[in-house]
C-alpha cells in the first residue's frame, strides 16, 4: 500500500468513511493457464492444447507439456483460446474521453501556433480513463496513441504540418508508459495541403526545407543558442523534437490516401533517408508492390470501403489482403475515435472475411503493431521473457461473439469490468432484476 493510500486508510474512520475499498494494484504472480489452445506467433507456433506459465509478471514457459509450478494460481482456459494481448494502434485510449461532445476532456493535439513536430501525447496520459477498463473487455492491453491533426477555426502557420509524437502505453495499472518518441505524425494528402497553403506540391517543399532546417540546426546547435544561425522554418522545440526523425532514429508516420500522395510520401523518405510508416493507405493496393520493396510497413482501416473524399475513390474491403499478398508488413489500425474501444479484433476478422488469412489477421493486431513500433523484444507474442500480456478467450478472438475470459497485463489479471456494465448492474438491481455479469 503506498503512502497516500496508508494515510487516507487512517483517515476514512474519522471521516465516517470505514467501508469504503481503496483499489491497490495487484502484484504480479506466478500464474499456470492450463487446457489452452495456445495461438502463440512465436516460437512455439499454435498449440491446440497447452499450458502458459507466468513468473514475475514474464512469460516463463509455453508449450504442449509444461509442468505447473509449485503453489502457482492455476487458471483452467477449458480449450478457451489464449493470445498475445491486442494491441490497438492509433486510438486516443487515456487521452480523450467523450469526444467532439465535451472538447476539454480531450488532449489528443492541439491547434497551437507554436507547437507543431514538439506536441508529445505521453504527457497527456490519464491511468484512470474510463475507457481503458472498456479496452481491455476488448482483449487489448497495449496502446499505440498518435496524435490528431487538431482542426481549428484559424488555418495554422504553413510550417506548423506535423501532429506530434506518438506514444505507446499499457492498459495496466501505474505508469502506463511503455514507449515515447515512438513515431512522429505527418498528414500528406489534401488535408496536410490545406495546412501548407493549399497544395500538395507546397507541402514537400516545406518538408524538404523544414528537414534541411533540421539538421543545420543539429550541426549549427552553438551558433543557434547564440543567436548568429540563419532564420529557421521551426521553433527550437520543434526543431529538436524533430532530429530523431531526420536521423532514422525516430519512425515517420505518414497519412496518406490515394496512390499518388502515397508514392510521393515513398520518395520523400527515399531522398531524405527517412524511417517511414504509411498510414491509411486506403489506395495502397494500386501501388502494393512499390510499398512492398521499400520494406515500409502499413497502418491500415481494414472497414474502408466507401470514398469520404475524392483521395479515396479506390478504397477497397480487400486492401489489406491485397497489400500483405504483395509482402507489405501490415498493422490493422483502429478508428481513431473514443468509442472504437474493442474493435480491432472485429476489424480484423472483418479482413478476412475479405481474403486475409486469419493468421495475418491476429499479427496485424499483435506481433505486427509490435514489430513495427520497437517493442517485440516485450510484447506482441507468446514466448519466454516476454512481457505476460496475455488474453484467454471463451472461442476464436476475431469472432464478434467471443469475449475475453481473462486478461493479463504484465502479469497481472485485470478486472473484466467496466462503467457501463456497473451501471447496467446497478439499475437492474434497482428493478429488482439480476445478471450474471
Amino acid at each position: 500500500m503506498s503512502r497516500l493510500h496508508r494515510l487516507l486508510a487512517a483517515s476514512l474512520p474519522a471521516l465516517g468513511i470505514g467501508a469504503l475499498v481503496l483499489a491497490t494494484p495487484a502484484a504480479a504472480e506466478t500464474i499456470a493457464i492450463v487446457n489452452a489452445h495456445i495461438e502463440s506467433l512465436g516460437p512455439a507456433g499454435d498449440i491446440p492444447s497447452g499450458t502458459v506459465v507466468l513468473a514475475d509478471g514474464k512469460i516463463l514457459a509455453v508449450g504442449a507439456h509444461v509442468a505447473v509450478p509449485a503453489g502457482a494460481r492455476v487458471i483452467d482456459a477449458q480449450g478457451g483460446v489464449a493470445t498475445p494481448g491486442l494491441v490497438a494502434v492509433g486510438s486516443p485510449i487515456s487521452v480523450a474521453e467523450v469526444g467532439e461532445g465535451v472538447e476539454e476532456t480531450n488532449d489528443d493535439g492541439t491547434a497551437s501556433d507554436r507547437l507543431s513536430a514538439a506536441f508529445d501525447v505521453s504527457y497527456a496520459v490519464n491511468p484512470d480513463s474510463i475507457i481503458i477498463p472498456t479496452a481491455r473487455l476488448g482483449g487489448i492491453t497495449d496502446v499505440v496513441i498518435t496524435p490528431e491533426m487538431r482542426r481549428s477555426r484559424q488555418p495554422r502557420p504553413t510550417g506548423m504540418l506535423f501532429a506530434g509524437q506518438a506514444a505507446v502505453i499499457d492498459l495496466g495499472s501505474g505508469d502506463l508508459i511503455e514507449k515515447t518518441h515512438a513515431g512522429m505524425v505527418l498528414e500528406l494528402g489534401q488535408d496536410g495541403a490545406a495546412r501548407a497553403g493549399g497544395s500538395r506540391a507546397a507541402e514537400i517543399v516545406l518538408l524538404h526545407q523544414i528537414f534541411d532546417d533540421v539538421r543545420f540546426f543539429e550541426a549549427h546547435r552553438a551558433d543557434y543558442d547564440q543567436g548568429r544561425s540563419k532564420p529557421l522554418s521551426l521553433g527550437e522545440a520543434d526543431l529538436e523534437a524533430l532530429i530523431p526523425v531526420v536521423e532514422g532514429k525516430e519512425p515517420l508516420i505518414v497519412t496518406a490516401h490515394r496512390a499518388s500522395d502515397i508514392t510521393e510520401a515513398l520518395r520523400l523518405a527515399r531522398e531524405e533517408k527517412l524511417n517511414l510508416i504509411l498510414e491509411g493507405a486506403e489506395e495502397g493496393w494500386r501501388v502494393a508492390d512499390q510499398i512492398a520493396a521499400a520494406h515500409v510497413p502499413v497502418l491500415v482501416h481494414a472497414f474502408q470501403d466507401l470514398p469520404d473524399s475524392f483521395e479515396q475513390i479506390g478504397a477497397t474491403l480487400d486492401n489489406a489482403a491485397r497489400l500483405q499478398a504483395a509482402g507489405v508488413e501490415l498493422v490493422i489500425e483502429q478508428p481513431s475515435f473514443y468509442t472504437s474501444a474493442r474493435t480491432p479484433r472485429i476489424d480484423a476478422g472483418r479482413a478476412v472475411a475479405h481474403g486475409l488469412s486469419h493468421q495475418a489477421a491476429l499479427e496485424a493486431i499483435t506481433l505486427n503493431p509490435a514489430k513495427v513500433f520497437g517493442l517485440s523484444d516485450r510484447i506482441g507474442s507468446l514466448a519466454p521473457g516476454k512481457d505476460a500480456d496475455l488474453v484467454v478467450w471463451s472461442g476464436d478472438p476475431l469472432e464478434p461473439l467471443s469475449a475475453p475470459t481473462h486478461v493479463l497485463v504484465k502479469g497481472v489479471e485485470q478486472p473484466l469490468r467496466d462503467r457501463d456494465l456497473d451501471l447496467r448492474d446497478r439499475y437492474l438491481a434497482i428493478d429488482g432484476l439480476k445478471t450474471g455479469g
